[in-house]
């Protein structure tokens, strides 16, 4: 049995055990995969025989703390214990299972802030993460995942300790203020375990998020993702500026704590001295075995972009007068029309729809250079691609560099590329 040293801190008129955990408790939690997958559906206990705990994630790393999830997701028996974990990131943006990274996030911004950006296992919308947010994973056997139940013990926490009120709106969001929205929500269900995560806006840069989340012309015509929903969204700092990550992550300890495991009910003091308390946790390796394959997974670009479900991009440009033949008057505005279809992050077609204006001035090699686009990432690999295409369709191979027609049509596939 592992060992902990226990202190005790001071709440109002209550105490809340918190745990430092040394580095085997967690797996003292765990039951393997050996015994897991032989069950075919959980012996659940009664209510007051499971007991909880808060996991307090030390990293802020959101590729670590998507692992950790996972793991615990994948290795943890919650049947006679519940687990709720909070942790903190530094900036981020977190889009769900089946969504589409260049439609819901601003990438260009992302990679130029060097802000992360990451695809989690859960579903739901786009949200942005940084250190004034407060992130929170409810881990429960399937059968006794409540949404409701988890949602109602953050706004009881929200009232409780900082006397504001908030609501619970159908899609699950929590509304304060009548309109503003200060927490989204998503889940994961197997055959035995689920998990509920929510993030709340505490004191979050609203700036870096707005401009992260900033809707752009990206010209994509169709598309299988799912889409976020946007709302107005509000600091919860804003509306009570005793609002602290710190507090709120106390509050909702302390609410969590206090309450039964199925029912809303609160069994004060009493309750809180049956549960394990609040635990601190390392997510490494030492702790979690083979967190750092999950991590690694959650890093690269084949999850992150190559399962973005197949969409289509369109854009136009108006070509500039000076590229144009000089003999002719044309009577319509002369575009280039680049079009281009995109699985798993991998250019699947492209079509160059070359005006005649540009095609009579000396621009030629639409048909040749496609084929070398195809199967390149949806990325500046294929821009690379395409000048590399354009530059050795020449008859004279020592010219190393593009003409400004050839320079105008690169210019163009980076906009497409690179700037959604």
């Amino acid at each position: 049995m592992a060992q902990s040293m226990m202190r005790k801190i001071a709440m109002g008129n209550m105490f809340v055990l918190v745990g430092l955990t040394r580095r085997t408790s967690s797996r003292s939690l765990v039951t393997g995969k050996s015994l897991t997958s032989k069950k075919v559906r959980n012996e659940l206990p009664p209510e007051g025989e499971v007991t909880k705990s808060v996991f307090m994630s030390q990293s802020t790393d959101i590729y670590t703390n998507l692992a950790l999830e996972d793991w615990m997701y994948r290795n943890m028996d919650f049947s006679n214990h519940h687990v709720m974990m909070v942790w903190r990131n530094e900036p981020c943006v977190v889009i769900g299972k089946h969504q589409n990274p260049w439609l819901e996030a601003n990438v260009p911004f992302l990679a130029e802030k060097e802000i992360a950006l990451a695809r989690r296992n859960s579903g739901g919308g786009t949200v942005y993460h940084d250190r004034g947010n407060l992130n929170i994973s409810f881990f429960t056997p399937v059968e006794r995942h409540d949404r409701k139940y988890n949602l109602e013990l953050i706004k009881r926490a929200l009232y409780r300790g900082f006397g504001i009120k908030s609501f619970i709106n159908d899609r699950h969001d929590i509304i304060v203020q009548d309109k503003y929205k200060i927490s989204g929500t998503a889940a994961r269900l197997s055959r035995l375990v689920a998990y509920h995560h929510c993030t709340l806006l505490v004191n979050a840069n609203k700036a870096d998020l707005s401009k992260a989340l900033a809707k752009r012309e990206h010209g994509i015509l169709q598309t299988t993702a799912t889409p976020s929903t946007p709302s107005p969204v509000r600091n919860l700092a804003d509306v009570d500026n005793k609002v602290t990550v710190e507090a709120l992550q106390t509050a909702i300890g302390y609410e969590y704590l206090r309450t039964t495991a199925l029912r809303l009910v609160d069994g004060g003091e009493r309750q809180i001295l049956k549960q394990r308390g609040f635990q601190f946790v390392n997510p490494t390796d030492d702790w979690f075995p083979g967190l750092s394959e999950l991590k690694n997974d959650l890093e690269s670009w084949d999850w992150t972009y190559g399962r973005t479900p197949m969409f289509t991009v369109s854009r136009s440009f108006p070509v500039p007068a000076e590229l144009l033949a000089p003999s002719r008057v044309y009577s319509a505005t002369q575009e280039l029309v680049i079009t281009m279809t995109v699985e798993k992050g991998l250019i699947d077609d492209v079509t160059l729809n070359i005006p005649p204006g540009l095609v009579e001035s000396g621009f030629h090699g639409e048909a040749s250079v496609i084929t070398h686009l195809k199967g390149k990432r949806f990325t500046s690999e294929a821009l690379s691609a395409l000048e590399d295409a354009m530059l050795t369709r020449r008859s004279t191979r020592d010219v190393k560099k593009l003409d400004d027609k050839e320079q105008f049509v690169a210019k163009c596939f980076d906009q497409v590329v690179n700037t959604i």
